[in-house]
């Protein structure tokens, strides 16, 4: 592959691993901005850009990173797109692709510049440029959200960038799809995680858990105003996963309330066939 002038714009977790893993595996040119200075600077003594990106710099971008929050990175386009090149590949990097692709989609046509929703299937409960790591998308899967059309030779081009950059698996959906399948695949578990531990058990736990315990946890400790954006954009799909799971654990709460062994029985060796079945 030539090389690149690649544009990533916000270095948080995602963003400056993002442009680290790029610099660290590839050639190509990183340019790079946050609003934070500090970010910037360490970026640029620790080598993960090779300089800022600019309006001026803007236009010599043939892939765009944009690694915000969604609702930033719909005003960040609608500020930037007269800059964007028409030859560019722009690709968001948000928890939510409907609310972005109807918003970006418009303007990328009027501009003439290719946009796809992506979502880097990587990250940990912590957030922020402190915490990014070039090692982060190790074996992750990368998902591209579009119409449905992709050009081959884009694809391919994209394939070999990710794949430098550690993803071992590229998956095509549409931003629908998508946004259905993460509500039950990400965002539930954040919901039930952050509902588990106010319990108040949970503050006697101490001498008492072990791995069940941290790995229901684990994503408690989450970053409130993204989360809180990412729910409410996909909340219908969302609702919906946590309705489900509230009527699945009435069943349970029931049988056990009745010490109705056949029947929790039942309940249990259902969860357990499919768990082997989906994985």
């Amino acid at each position: 592959m030539r090389n690149m002038t690649i544009g990533v714009v916000g270095l948080g977790l995602i963003g400056g691993s993002l442009a680290g893993a790029i610099k660290e595996n590839t050639d190509h040119t990183v340019l790079a901005y946050d609003k934070a200075p500090q970010a910037m600077e360490n970026a640029a003594e620790t080598g993960k850009m090779d300089g800022p990106l600019t309006d001026e710099s803007l236009p010599r971008c043939e892939v765009l990173f944009l690694c915000l929050y969604p609702q930033a990175t719909v005003a960040y386009i609608q500020a930037h797109a007269d800059c964007i090149s028409e030859d560019c590949v722009v690709i968001d990097c948000c928890g939510v692709k409907r609310y972005v692709w109807d918003a970006v989609t418009p303007i990328a046509e009027e501009r003439g510049f290719i946009f796809i929703g992506g979502h880097p299937m990587a990250g940990t409960q912590f957030w922020g440029y402190s915490h990014a790591r070039t090692t982060l998308f190790k074996g992750a899967s990368m998902i591209l959200a579009s119409d449905g059309t992709y050009d081959i030779k884009l694809l391919d081009k994209l394939n070999a960038l990710f794949s430098a950059i550690g993803f071992e698996k590229l998956t095509l959906t549409t931003p629908q799809e998508h946004d259905r399948v993460i509500a039950f695949t990400s965002q539930l578990a954040h919901v039930v995680s952050n509902a588990y531990v106010k319990s108040p058990s949970a503050k006697k736990q101490r001498g008492f858990s072990a791995g069940s315990y941290k790995d229901m946890t684990r994503v408690a400790k989450l970053n409130v105003p993204m989360w809180t954006e990412l729910f409410l954009e996909n909340a219908d799909y969302l609702a919906d996963e946590i309705d489900t799971l509230i009527e699945n654990l009435q069943a349970y709460s029931a049988a056990i309330k009745a010490n109705d062994a056949a029947a929790l029985s039942a309940l249990l060796e259902e969860g357990r066939a499919t768990k082997k079945v989906n994985g």
